[in-house]
């Protein structure tokens, strides 16, 4: 008998870079630096769409969305998280849930927060309540602590999707 439930999790990290736009799930933070990369560099959406594919055990964002192919090159987080729910419903999944941690020093992401789980939630096409988007810093140790990078960790959730089980 197939499973009905599976959870994935993932993990993502980018440099900090002056200048550029810092960027979790597609939203623009005001910040001096923005995590640096080949697509946005968009660590949370990147962690989810990693926990996405994993839960489904569809491999992971470098296998699908390879940093090699010029064709990535700027792409946004929720168009990797658009083009996953592609593939996981191919699979015959659909997502239930996403829980997910950013640790990043600087800017304070609290205030952030809801705004954040808002433009997840509508990425995945789940309500708001589906979606939890927590902030931590890391108390100065690190490449994340000393404020050189930013990173994400999410837990997803997965169902048989409507007539798959």
């Amino acid at each position: 008998r197939p499973a009905l439930h599976r959870v994935g999790i993932g993990f993502d990290i980018h440099r900090l870079k002056r200048g550029r736009p810092f960027v979790l799930a597609g939203g623009r933070i005001p910040h001096a630096s923005g995590p640096d990369g080949h697509s946005d560099a968009d660590p949370l959406s990147h962690a989810v769409v990693d926990a996405l594919l994993g839960a489904a055990a569809l491999g992971d964002i470098g296998e699908h969305f390879p940093e090699a192919s010029p064709r990535w090159r700027g792409t946004s987080g929720p168009e990797f998280l658009r083009r996953t729910l592609a593939l996981l419903a191919g699979a015959g999944w659909r997502p239930v849930n996403v829980d997910a941690t950013v640790f990043c020093e600087r800017p304070k992401l609290g205030p952030h927060k809801r705004a954040v789980e808002a433009a997840l939630a509508r990425a995945l096409g789940l309500p708001a309540s589906a979606v939890n988007v927590k902030a931590k810093t890391m108390e100065g140790l690190g490449p994340v602590g000393t404020g050189k990078a930013l990173a994400a960790q999410a837990v997803a959730s997965l169902a048989r999707a409507p007539g798959q089980g």
